[in-house]
């Protein structure tokens, strides 16, 4: 199942009080950047985070799940309505999360 280009809106516009926010579609779902880094991803119109040891600070309890098939588990935040602590959440997971690759060019 895609994801809604509704949940997606609803996502960015609780992480607006955050600059440089962006996305990017990929076959129906979406990856959010922050800064540059991917941050989380929206799979099935759920928002999962990458695993990293901020996120799993700040969510200790919360359900890990795929967002496709082969892919490592990541954090389902299910208080996205809270845009304080998604803030948050993306400032403190910020400096642990991989650079982006160089891609080679051909």
């Amino acid at each position: 199942m895609a994801s809604s280009r509704s949940y997606l809106e609803y996502i960015l516009d609780n992480l607006s009080g955050l600059d440089d926010i962006s996305h990017r579609a990929m076959m129906g779902e979406y990856i959010i950047y922050y800064r540059g880094k991917i941050a989380a991803y929206i799979c099935d119109d759920r928002l999962l985070a990458k695993t990293v040891a901020a996120a799993e600070r700040l969510l200790p309890n919360a359900p890990r799940e795929l967002p496709y098939e082969g892919a490592k588990p990541m954090i389902l935040v299910e208080n996205t309505d809270d845009r304080e602590f998604l803030c948050r959440l993306f400032n403190e997971m910020y400096d642990e999360l991989p650079a982006p690759k160089v891609r080679k060019k051909k």
